[in-house]
C-alpha cells in the first residue's frame, strides 16, 4: 500500500507538506503541489476520503438535487449533471445526484444525515420549498434557476428573455407573421410555478406583442404524445400558422412528427423551432430541429462553482444569466406565399 511517506520521498518533500496538499490546510507553492501530485500519480496513491472527512469534518461531496419524479430525465438534464460533475472533480470535490421531490420532504432527511457539504438545486420553482429547508438547516446551497425573491441567494439561470427574443427574431426575419407557441403545461400542479415555463411564456407574450403579431399560446404536457396531440390541434384549429415554437424537448419531437403525420411539410408548410433543447435531442428528428441550445454545460459548471466558492470561503460568484443559442437545423425556412 502506498503511503504519504512514499509520496513525500518521491517528491522530495516532508510528510507534513504532503498532508497540506491532501487536506488543503496550508498554502503550498504551485511548483511543490505539482511535484506532489505527480508523485501521487506515478505511485498510484489514492487519497483516503473517509479519513480526510473525519479530520476536516467535511466530506468534499456535494449533491445535485433533481426532482426526478416531477421532471423527466432528458439529454438537456444530462448536460447539466455531467458538466457539474466535471467542475466539482476539477476542484477536488465529488458530485452525487439526489433524485428528490420538489416538496423538500426527502431533502430534509438527507441533509440531516451529514452526507454532503452542500447542495445545488435544479428545476427551481418560483416559490420553492426546498430553499426554505436548506436555509433553516444552514446547509450551503446554490440555485440553477431562480425563485421570485432572490435576496441573498446564489444563483445562475437561463436568460429566457434573450432566448425568446432571438427565437422570435429568427422566425420574424424569415418572414413569419402567424406564429404560435406550444408552451409548458401551467395547469399541471407540478409546473404551476415552474420557473422555465412561467418565464418563457411571459417573455413570448411580451416579444410577440412588440413585433405586432397575434399572440397565440396553448399548453402542452412534457411528452411526445402530447406534442403529437398539440400538432393535430395546430392543423385543426390554427391552420394558417406558418411557424411554431415549442418549449419542452419531448413535446417538440412529438410536434414535428405530429405535423408530418397530419400532412404538413416541415419547413415547407410550417416551420418548427424548439426552445431549450440539447443538440443531440434535436438530431433525433428528421430533419434535424432548428433549436435554441440549452446552456446546460455552462450552467452546470457555474452552479457548481458558485456552491464551491461558498464552501471554500471565496469571493461569491456573481449571478449569471446565460441565453440559449440558436442552432440551425432543417425545420425553419421562409413561409410560402400562395
Amino acid at each position: 500500500m502506498v503511503t504519504m511517506r512514499d509520496v513525500a520521498q518521491r517528491a522530495g518533500v516532508s510528510i507534513a507538506t504532503v498532508s497540506f496538499v491532501l487536506n488543503n490546510t496550508k498554502p503550498v507553492t504551485p511548483a511543490t503541489r505539482a511535484k506532489i501530485e505527480l508523485a501521487m500519480t506515478e505511485l498510484g496513491f489514492r487519497r483516503n476520503v473517509v479519513a480526510r472527512a473525519l479530520a476536516s469534518r467535511r466530506t468534499h461531496i456535494i449533491a445535485m438535487a433533481y426532482p426526478a419524479l416531477d421532471h423527466r430525465f432528458g439529454l438537456s438534464a444530462a448536460e447539466f449533471f455531467t458538466s457539474a460533475a466535471d467542475a466539482a472533480r476539477k476542484q477536488d470535490y465529488h458530485l452525487v445526484l439526489w433524485p428528490v421531490g420538489n416538496d423538500g420532504a426527502e431533502l430534509t432527511e438527507l441533509v440531516g444525515q451529514g452526507l454532503v457539504d452542500g447542495v445545488v438545486l435544479m428545476e427551481v420553482q418560483l416559490d420553492d420549498p426546498r430553499v426554505g429547508i436548506l436555509q433553516a438547516t444552514g446547509m450551503p446551497f446554490a440555485l440553477i434557476g431562480r425563485t421570485t425573491s432572490l435576496d441573498g441567494l446564489q444563483h445562475v439561470d437561463i436568460d429566457f428573455e434573450t432566448t425568446v427574443e432571438e427565437a422570435v427574431g429568427h422566425l420574424y426575419g424569415l418572414g413569419h407573421r402567424r406564429l404560435l407557441m406550444i408552451a409548458g403545461d401551467l395547469s399541471d400542479p407540478r409546473f404551476r410555478s415552474y420557473g422555465p415555463y412561467v418565464r418563457t411564456e411571459a417573455a413570448y407574450r411580451r416579444v410577440a406583442a412588440e413585433y405586432g403579431v397575434e399572440t397565440v399560446v396553448f399548453d402542452c404536457a412534457d411528452t411526445t404524445r402530447s406534442g403529437q396531440e398539440a400538432a393535430a390541434k395546430v392543423v385543426r384549429e390554427y391552420s394558417d400558422t406558418t411557424a411554431v415554437l415549442v418549449v419542452n424537448e419531448y413535446a417538440a419531437l412529438g410536434v414535428a412528427s405530429g405535423l408530418k403525420k397530419n400532412g404538413r411539410d416541415i419547413p415547407g408548410d410550417i416551420s418548427v423551432l424548439a426552445l431549450l433543447m440539447a443538440t443531440e435531442t434535436a438530431r433525433l428528428a428528421d430533419p434535424e430541429l432548428t433549436h435554441m441550445r440549452t446552456p446546460g454545460p455552462e450552467l452546470g459548471h457555474l452552479g457548481t462553482e458558485s456552491l464551491i466558492r461558498q464552501l471554500e470561503g471565496a469571493e461569491p460568484l456573481p449571478p449569471h444569466l446565460v441565453p440559449a443559442k440558436l442552432h440551425h437545423g432543417g425545420t425553419t425556412a421562409p413561409p410560402r406565399h400562395d
